[in-house]
């Protein structure tokens, strides 16, 4: 018996048939000496099996050690799976839980932030009461974006090919937060997508890879209150028709200014990062998109400081 320390474990529990290879190198460059293993097609009965597994074999010290990290594309399983996860832990066998179902959590937390960080950088101010529109907002991206919008006092357009899955989104935004600011409403074709988001200040694309949600006549059409326009999408054809993906605050069109999917993916994997290191620093704790969201925010609220000297007199958006 020896005083060392537990090695770090991270144990993958993925809904999907194949684990995400994109978290499991991400977590091997920041703990390149930690045991990882990992899960595929998890099931809620399975994930209950394999937590009860991991946290008494080291015993309370070494469970200090032992992170999980949910994931997969089924956006309701994997907050299944986490609910058991949290009726399975109790003291002192409690652990660290990662929570980015495909990136979901990070990629809308950076989406968002950087276009808090455009609105202030070039004198909008902040989102509050500002007027989003996030396409494809039923999707795990959107749903979260949608969210932390609200979160910054945006009232927030939730689109959707169809009526009842956006009306639900914003339902269950709006009994979250216990105010009125998400309204789900149907935009299929390019004319319901520019009536939409005609009075949106900001719009997020946040379609799937490959889908092209906005085509460049239709944002010129409608898009005459636009100031900051984002798209997630890498893979052509984008989501947004025209923006570069490595645009980052330059003018897309007269008084538009574009954010492309590279930019929100370098501050996207930053937060993933930091995400883990938070994860692996805590003996306990669920980190989900809230948390990835505080690490957004900060990082390009840092990043204002650097640029302007000062922060903005606006106190009420600082952390």
């Amino acid at each position: 018996m020896t005083d060392q320390q537990p090695k770090k474990a991270f144990i993958f529990l993925d809904t999907d048939k194949h684990a995400s290879a994109f978290d499991i190198l991400t977590t091997i460059d920041i703990f390149p000496d930690a045991t990882i293993l990992k899960y595929e097609n998890v099931t809620v009965g399975d994930a209950e099996k394999i937590v009860y597994d991991a946290m008494f074999p080291r015993g309370p010290e070494g469970a200090k050690h032992t992170k999980i990290f949910v994931n997969g594309r089924d956006f309701k399983l994997v907050n299944e799976i986490v609910e058991k996860i949290k009726k399975c832990v109790f003291p002192p066998f409690e652990l660290s839980v990662i929570i980015d179902p495909r990136g979901a959590y990070t990629t809308a937390s950076a989406a968002v932030a950087k276009t808090l960080e455009l609105s202030l950088l070039k004198g909008f101010g902040s989102l509050e009461n500002k007027i989003v529109a996030v396409l494809a907002g039923t999707g795990p991206v959107g749903q979260t974006a949608a969210r932390l919008y609200v979160t910054e006092k945006a009232n927030v357009i939730v689109t959707s090919r169809d009526l009842r899955r956006s009306a639900a989104v914003a339902t269950r935004i709006n009994d979250e937060f216990e105010a009125e600011r998400a309204h789900g409403v149907e935009a299929q074709t390019p004319e319901e997508v520019g009536k939409a988001m005609e009075k949106a200040e900001v719009i997020l694309s946040a379609g799937a890879a490959g889908i092209q949600l906005l085509p460049l006549s239709t944002l010129k059409d409608y898009g005459k209150r636009c100031k900051i326009i984002a798209d997630i999408n890498a893979i052509p054809p984008l989501g947004v028709e025209g923006l570069k993906s490595k645009a980052e605050g330059e003018e897309f069109l007269p008084n538009i200014i574009g954010i492309g999917a590279l930019a929100i993916g370098k501050l996207k994997n930053a937060v993933e990062a930091e995400l883990i290191k938070r994860a692996a620093e805590e003996p306990k704790g669920i980190f989900d998109y809230k948390i990835a969201y505080e690490i957004a925010r900060k990082i390009v609220l840092g990043k204002i400081e650097e640029k302007k000297g000062s922060l903005p007199a606006e106190k009420h958006w600082l952390p």
